[in-house]
């Protein structure tokens, strides 16, 4: 069962306007990343079902979270059908997020009242989760789309949508400018957050640095 409401997802989303997205096999390594994470001022994190036995991972995580990141909300991403969105919303997830717009996992995520973010790159997939009930649209991929004109461009007409920008985004300050200065909501970072040597490394003060930084830069543009 969720801990946190789908408002308070919903809010958290939009007020701290970066979602890490990140997936490792090792639950060790996953946790250090999330505390990295968390320790650097992330409230909302997004772990992908990327792997064989990905929910155990998830489902480990999520129990260590509310012990050690009792603020932060773990949610679960590359979810492209209700059964597996069904499984992650019973160990724990805080929000559901996918690559494709699937209406099923809408009565799913909506039966629980759990934040689902669909993947859309299109005008009419926009406003198809819009009806369905998304209040966060996710953009995948943000930079294969049409980058930060897509998004200025969706917002003319469509003034009031709150778009998550994921692929593409970079935790500097040009990139973030670009999206933000263009109306995205927030933005998902994957590997640009997590570079493979800093992963190998070990270097988890590496990665709460740059999530304090992006944060700050986010902060700035927004005032």
């Amino acid at each position: 069962m969720a801990k946190f409401s789908r408002l308070k997802v919903y809010q958290t989303m939009e007020e701290n306007g970066i979602i890490p997205v990140f997936y490792h096999s090792d639950i060790d390594v996953a946790k250090q990343v999330v505390k990295a994470c968390y320790e650097g001022g992330i409230r909302a994190f997004e772990f992908t079902n990327r792997g064989d036995f990905a929910h155990e991972v998830f489902a480990d995580l999520v129990k260590w979270a509310d012990k050690e990141c009792p603020e932060l909300i773990l949610g679960i991403g590359s979810i492209v059908d209700p059964a597996t969105a069904s499984l992650y919303i019973q160990l724990g997830a805080n929000f559901i997020v996918g690559p494709l717009l699937n209406p099923e996992i809408f009565k799913i995520c909506n039966r629980r009242l759990i934040a689902y973010s669909p993947g859309c790159a299109t005008t009419s997939e926009i406003g198809l989760a819009q009806e369905l009930g998304a209040e966060i649209v996710k953009v995948f991929p943000g930079g294969n789309v049409g980058g930060p004109s897509f998004v200025k461009n969706i917002k003319g007409p469509m003034p009031w949508s709150k778009i998550m920008v994921t692929g593409g985004v970079e935790p500097t300050k040009h990139s973030l400018t670009e999206w933000f200065k263009a109306g995205v909501t927030c933005v998902g970072i994957g590997s640009n957050l997590f570079p493979n040597e800093v992963i190998k490394r070990g270097d988890w003060h590496k990665i709460s640095e740059l999530c304090k930084e992006s944060l700050s830069i986010v902060k700035q543009i927004r005032e």
